[in-house]
């Protein structure tokens, strides 16, 4: 899960409830650790009885959100965006700027699959969904194809 740092109203809900819907079926959030949409997602997970893991910029734990159910300091700084990518199977992308452009872009690269969910449109290189509900169905189907 990748998107903004500064998230509030809809944009807060839409990534609560992709969290939650990944964590019902079954699925583990991994997020950037931090606020906003990893904040949102790692919530909604946790909500639902999963599981968030939140893999942090610095070597601080203290600035993890609230959600997680792991925190991991990286010291990586920007380049645990790699990070993110790599771990999960697919990536479900909600808003964002240059930071989530950068994932998105890392996780293509590496070949795991992007779902947009009003964030950047990168043509052919991003499935595009409707709803939290639509998104987490694209991610698994992906996720699916991963050997």
């Amino acid at each position: 899960m990748i998107g903004a740092g500064d998230a509030r109203g809809e944009l807060y809900e839409r990534a609560r409830r992709v969290g939650a819907l990944v964590a019902r079926r079954g699925g583990v959030v991994i997020c950037g650790g931090l606020g906003g949409v990893m904040e949102a997602a790692a919530r909604g997970a946790v909500e639902s009885g999963g599981v968030a893991i939140g893999l942090l910029p610095d070597e601080d734990r203290g600035r993890a959100n609230p959600y997680l159910s792991y925190a991991i300091p990286t010291g990586m700084g920007q380049a645990r965006n790699l990070a993110v990518v790599c771990a999960g199977d697919a990536v479900i992308a909600v808003g964002g700027g240059y930071g989530t452009l950068s994932e998105m872009g890392l996780a293509r690269k590496v070949g795991r699959r992007v779902v947009s969910l009003g964030s950047w449109d990168l043509g052919e290189h991003t499935l595009h969904a409707a709803s939290p509900e639509e998104a987490v169905e694209m991610a698994f189907a992906a996720a699916r194809r991963v050997p």
